[in-house]
């Protein structure tokens, strides 16, 4: 049984199969209405969301299964032992998706979970939004051989970036001044590294030296600075206005990326005049929304190839 919590036992060749199979079901949609039919799917979420609980809701419906959809407050994953809970669930559906907010859950629920268990999004990573940019990747630029600066925080989407985008065959490269700490871990920067196309920008660089860098790009991804659950909380507001202060220089704008052909992505949700321009926004909206309806068709083929249902 396998489990999609990180990419750390996958090959590239399982890796493709997932991506390969997700752009096979977006292309054909009529043609596997029914391939998870009788299937069902438990959905938890501790974290907020938007792309996750429809695309994964939607996609279940698209393929002829069926899903539950719960909070962790309203449930006893809140009060109990995950390991009790989640084998209780997988006494009831087939696969589980969680979105919770510490690795070490989902860790926990895959290791006494009967079932395969798919994560949602954690502290440490995403890797069904690694799948829908791989997959983007692909349809726009045929292949993975592409340059991709990253330039945010290093947080769950880089360290998911991390484990994909090198071992396809894409040279990654990352600006990060400030680490989310529970985001660090040694494995993926050391697999990264490894590949030897893995790049860390030196912090000291100039904007012209940035923007020489960003013209030799394919593709400039950026993230909030901000974890969504913190962005209004006032107990965050000190560090909040410091990070901001910190990344201001590196937002993605006009003045940086007027003289690129590189086009942007963003993983949502967006914070205008913050990590990103309103103005890139909108030049970028066609890749930026094909990179989110993604989501749907990559988990699609997550849980296609989970369940070992084919066609």
């Amino acid at each position: 049984m396998k489990h999609l919590i990180n990419f750390e036992n996958y090959t590239v060749g399982m890796i493709e199969q997932i991506i390969d199979k997700a752009i096979e079901i977006k292309n054909a949609p009529t043609k596997f209405t029914d391939i998870l039919s009788g299937k069902k799917m438990y959905m938890l979420f501790q974290k907020t969301s938007t792309r996750t609980a429809l695309s994964f809701g939607m996609g279940m419906n698209d393929l002829g299964g069926n899903f539950f959809s719960q909070n962790w407050q309203d449930s006893n994953f809140a009060v109990a032992d995950i390991c009790d809970e989640v084998r209780y669930v997988g006494r009831n559906v087939d696969i589980i998706m969680a979105r919770l907010k510490e690795n070490k859950d989902i860790e926990m629920m895959a290791k006494h979970s009967t079932i395969p268990v798919i994560n949602g999004c954690c502290n440490k990573f995403h890797p069904c939004q690694s799948l829908a940019d791989m997959m983007t990747i692909k349809e726009r630029f045929g292949g993975y051989n592409i340059k991709l600066l990253f330039i945010g925080i290093h947080n769950n989407v880089l360290n998911s970036l991390m484990e994909t985008l090198p071992v396809l065959g894409g040279d990654l490269y990352a600006l990060t001044p400030i680490t989310n700490a529970p985001s660090r871990d040694e494995r993926v920067y050391t697999q990264a590294q490894n590949t030897g196309r893995f790049h860390v920008v030196d912090l000291s660089i100039s904007f012209d030296e940035l923007k020489n860098l960003a013209n030799s790009m394919d593709v400039i991804y950026t993230d909030s600075w901000i974890d969504m659950e913190f962005f209004h909380d006032e107990s965050y507001r000190e560090e909040k206005e410091k990070r901001i202060k910190i990344m201001q220089p590196f937002q993605l704008n006009s003045d940086l990326l007027n003289t690129t052909n590189a086009v942007v992505m963003h993983d949502m949700p967006i914070h205008c005049g913050f990590e990103i321009s309103r103005e890139v926004v909108e030049k970028n909206i066609d890749i930026i929304m094909q990179q989110s309806e993604n989501r749907r068709h990559a988990q699609n083929g997550a849980m296609v190839t989970l369940l070992n249902c084919n066609v």
